[in-house]
C-alpha cells in the first residue's frame, strides 16, 4: 500500500483492523518514524537541521520558522501538517495516524501528547484502531503535560492547561482545563497581552 492510499483511508476515519493491509502500512510507516526520530534526538542539530530532519519526518514542506526542542517523538509523522511559527518544547508526542494540523503561532510545552487513535472497547476485537483527526488553530497555546485526544478541534487563540485532557472542542480564545478538561475563562481580547500569567496552570507552557 503506497503512503497517500494509507493517508486517504485513515482520513475517512474508517476502522482498521488488526493485520489488514492498512494495519501492515502503519507498522512499516512506524518503523520509519522510529528511524528518524531516533537521529533528531541522538545528538545535536541546528535549527535548520531540525527543520530538515521534520520535513523527512512528515513527508512534507515545514516552514524555515519552525523550532523545537529535543527530544520529540512520533509513530506516523506522515499526517502531520505544521503551520508556521510553531514552536515544541522537549517531549512532545504525537500521534498523528488520524491526522493533526497545527496552525501558525502554536506553542506546545513540555510533554504534550496529540493522540489520533483509540483502541475497539470490544475485547475480542481491541486491536483494531478508530482514527480520528485532531484540529488545533492558530496561537493555541497548549501547556506541560496536557493531553489532547482523536477528533478534538481546538479553537485560534485558545489556551490549554497544564496537565488537561481535552475530550471534546475548545471554542477559540478560551481556557480550558481539568480532567477532563473544562471552560475556566475567557480570554478577552483587550487584556490578553496583559495577563498571560494569570494563575490559570498553564505557566511553563514554553
Amino acid at each position: 500500500m503506497q503512503t497517500q492510499e494509507f493517508l486517504n483511508y485513515m482520513n475517512s476515519k474508517k476502522e482498521v483492523t488488526a493485520g489488514t493491509e492498512v494495519h501492515q502500512c502503519m507498522c512499516e510507516l512506524s518503523q520509519e518514524a522510529i528511524r528518524l526520530t531516533m537521529e533528531l534526538n541522538s545528538q545535536y542539530h541546528t535549527a535548520d537541521e531540525i527543520v530538515s530532519l521534520m520535513r523527512q519526518i512528515t513527508g512534507s514542506d515545514v516552514d524555515e520558522s519552525f523550532r523545537l526542542f529535543p527530544p520529540f517523538y512520533t509513530d506516523c509523522g506522515k499526517n502531520l501538517k505544521i503551520g508556521k511559527n510553531v514552536f515544541f518544547n522537549s517531549g512532545v508526542k504525537i500521534q498523528d495516524q488520524g491526522g493533526v494540523t497545527i496552525g501558525d503561532g502554536c506553542l506546545l510545552g513540555h510533554n504534550v501528547v496529540l493522540a489520533t487513535l483509540d483502541h475497539n472497547l470490544d475485547p475480542v476485537h481491541r486491536g483494531n484502531l478508530i482514527p480520528a483527526p485532531i484540529h488545533i488553530g492558530k496561537n493555541v497555546w497548549i501547556g506541560a503535560n496536557a493531553t489532547v485526544c482523536k477528533g478534538v478541534t481546538i479553537g485560534n487563540g485558545a489556551v490549554i492547561a497544564a496537565g488537561a485532557v481535552v475530550v471534546s472542542d475548545v471554542p477559540e480564545n478560551t481556557v480550558y482545563g481539568g480532567v477532563p478538561a473544562r471552560l475556566i475563562k475567557t480570554i478577552e481580547e483587550d487584556s490578553a497581552m496583559t495577563k498571560t500569567h494569570d494563575n490559570i496552570g498553564a505557566e511553563g507552557a514554553v
